[in-house]
């Protein structure tokens, strides 16, 4: 029988990507149970080791003599040209990142082409794609939108099968497609030596964190989703007072993490390196004694540094979310999204769990490497990739479709409409005195107002007390989430604690979608309820 015949079509070293480190530890694991041909991007560098082993073959070859494409997609500006490919030629697609929006950003209004973002939204998500991209159109970037309208319906459509790392990436597919072929495979993570007894104390010493002291670690690329400032927080609780915070990676511009620091209090705990090069990153791992990986929203990847964080016998925390709620609770310790004062404050407790139980921090670390050793061993992912590659090759790709209507919530839709009712503020209300006020609001229209506990796109309720200057005197205290899903037609209650301030005040209450600031939500005058009290 012939064997298996694969055209590897992927960024490749030296492009800084974390799919071309995720190729070069796969390739020759699967070329041992394949006839593996790797296809050079084209205006991409190739390493001289990658160029000397492989000899990387024309892009214009691909799938000649009846190779099947493997493409390895992410949601990045270097996959651009695997899109494209993998739109010509039908193969199987590793879909590295659920979530390819930004891509799609990134190659359309990215280079001043709104109208080929809007076009392709729509063609992707219907009539929700056309408003998200006129929101856009008026610099209305809404996060929610971006991580709930993956843009992907199309490419995957046109694929033979599509290989993902995690069950929740696989859900979310079939969610998406639910016809599609979709196989969760594991992803290669090659076992490091074992860390050199001396690496951390040497690091610790360089960047001036005390020998003794306790550190939490939180490593890679800094973005917002990573919840970095949520760790910086919980450094201010009395049980974390001599803990340090090791931030190791490179920071997107918009983090400013020595200002939260010192506004914090914990400025000479956090310590912030920046990029580091491969052996001081290592080095950064065997100076931690604890991995942080918070992360809201997710774009369905699997964290492969987080992976690499384990495989060295550092156990984690993470966000109880997504794909990393499937982390086993013997290497890694969930943490539940809420608010960020409330999660900071979860976070704090299971640091300072951690730091009192060493026994089982030890436990977690021995069990966090075998775990790695066990479960992405290379060869052990490179034979469930080709078996799927082989199961999906005769299949036919689905072909184009309608695009997916998504239903209304307050993630997607800009605008909806609302009653409220507000008792327990008739007067007189004294001055100093505290009253439990309930609001309910109902759900006048064809939307549905998601829980506030659902993060970016959820639904709260405001309350603000006004002074004759226009100052808040609550200063943006009084918020309360929607405590369950409120579809059209249906009505929810909550309470608001508020104490009344000394003079003139006028009450407010209205709702708000989190993640929207500046952004309006419900239709003038349906859902707010003002009086002077």
């Amino acid at each position: 029988m012939n064997p298996l015949a694969l055209d590897f079509v992927s960024p490749l070293p030296p492009v800084r990507s974390g799919i071309s480190d995720y190729s070069v530890d796969l390739l020759p694991h699967l070329a041992a149970l394949a006839d593996v041909r790797v296809c050079r991007l084209p205006d991409q560098p190739v390493s001289p080791d990658v160029e000397s082993r492989w000899r990387p073959a024309a892009l214009d070859r691909l799938g000649e003599g009846g190779r099947v494409p493997l493409y390895q997609m992410g949601n990045n500006h270097y996959h651009s040209a695997v899109r494209e490919a993998a739109m010509r030629v039908p193969g199987v697609l590793t879909l590295h990142d659920v979530v390819l929006h930004h891509l799609l950003l990134d190659e359309t209004i990215g280079h001043g082409d709104w109208k080929g973002y809007r076009e392709r939204l729509e063609a992707e998500h219907g009539w929700i794609g056309d408003a998200v991209a006129w929101g856009a159109w008026w610099g209305m970037h809404a996060a929610s939108a971006q991580f709930a309208l993956p843009a992907h319906q199309t490419l995957l459509r046109r694929q033979r099968g599509v290989l993902v790392h995690s069950r929740f990436a696989a859900e979310s597919v079939r969610d998406s497609i639910p016809e599609i072929a979709v196989a969760a495979v594991p992803m290669p993570i090659p076992l490091p030596r074992a860390l050199a007894a001396d690496a951390g104390a040497s690091f610790r010493a360089r960047h001036g964190i005390p020998a003794q002291a306790f550190v939490a670690g939180s490593f890679g690329f800094q973005t917002p989703i990573k919840r970095t400032e949520i760790a910086i927080a919980a450094l201010a609780a009395p049980a974390l007072r001599d803990v340090h915070l090791l931030i190791a990676g490179e920071l997107a511009e918009v983090l400013d993490f020595d200002r939260w620091a010192r506004a914090a209090g914990v400025a000479d705990r956090v310590h912030v390196t920046g990029y580091l090069a491969a052996e001081d990153f290592e080095a950064s791992i065997a100076a931690a004694d604890v991995s942080l990986n918070l992360r809201y929203p997710s774009a369905g990847e699997t964290s492969a540094a987080l992976l690499r964080v384990l495989a060295l016998g550092r156990p984690a925390i993470v966000s109880d979310y997504a794909q990393f709620a499937e982390l086993p609770e013997s290497i890694a310790v969930g943490v539940p999204l809420a608010d960020p004062a409330s999660e900071a404050q979860v976070l704090a407790s299971a640091i300072a769990d951690l730091r009192a139980r060493p026994e089982r921090l030890a436990e977690m670390g021995a069990a966090a490497r075998l775990h790695v050793a066990r479960e992405h061993d290379p060869a052990r992912a490179a034979q469930a990739i080709r078996d799927a590659c082989e199961e999906f090759s005769t299949l036919r790709p689905l072909g184009d479709a309608s695009a997916v209507e998504w239903p209304m919530t307050s993630t997607l839709a800009p605008e909806g409409r609302g009653r409220l009712e507000v008792t327990g503020a008739s007067a007189p209300w004294a001055a100093g005195e505290r009253r439990e006020l309930r609001v309910r609001l109902e759900n006048l229209g064809p939307i549905s107002f998601l829980a506030g506990d659902r993060g970016d796109g959820g639904v709260a309720l405001r309350a603000e007390l006004r002074d004759v200057n226009g100052v808040d005197r609550l200063e943006g205290s009084a918020w309360v989430a929607l405590p369950r899903d409120l579809l059209p037609g249906e009505s929810a209650e909550v309470t608001i604690s508020i104490r009344r301030p000394p003079g003139g005040v006028t009450l407010r209450v209205e709702p708000h979608v989190l993640g929207r600031s500046g952004l309006p939500f419900f239709w003038t005058g349906d859902a707010t309820w003002e009086r002077a009290i």
